[in-house]
């Protein structure tokens, strides 16, 4: 039988026959900041919830297995049709009774036609100064961040 039982301070999943407990993980969401030759950022419009049908940075979930890095380059070629390179990790962002886990990376296009994938509506390159409003919490700070590592 199982049963919630408080270890360390938080209610998890136990059996009581096997002494087995249950660690639900957290998801991994690998984000790629696109920048091309203008210094313009990729932005995606989203055809999925969350936020569906505003603007963000190609991003997805990372497979069981995959490498984080490996997932932004699938990510992006999924929603944008580009390929890309990843250039260095800008962060990892996270919020206290969210599991969801971001990695962030910033990305060089190198190949690839701009066609929205089935998870875009849209795809489309934005001047900095010109973004329109982005859907998700750290989406700020992680502009923010990727400034501050352009300037080094």
């Amino acid at each position: 039988m199982t049963s919630g039982q408080d270890i360390d301070g938080i209610q998890r999943q136990y059996c009581d026959n096997c002494g087995y407990i249950d660690f639900i993980d957290p998801k991994v969401v690998a984000v790629a900041i696109v920048v091309n030759q203008k210094r313009e950022l990729l932005l995606v419009k989203r055809n999925i919830e969350p936020a569906l049908g505003e603007w963000a940075f190609p991003s997805g979930y990372v497979d069981n297995g995959e490498a984080v890095e490996d997932a932004v380059i699938r990510e992006a070629k999924e929603e944008t049709n580009l390929d890309i390179v990843v250039d260095n990790l800008i962060g990892v962002y996270s919020n206290t009774g969210n599991p969801i886990i971001l990695v962030v990376y910033s990305a060089t296009e190198i190949g690839g036609n701009l066609l929205p994938g089935p998870e875009s509506q849209e795809v489309k390159w934005f001047r900095l100064n010109n973004l329109p409003k982005l859907p998700f919490p750290h989406d700020n700070k992680i502009i923010d961040d990727w400034n501050k590592s352009n300037k080094r």
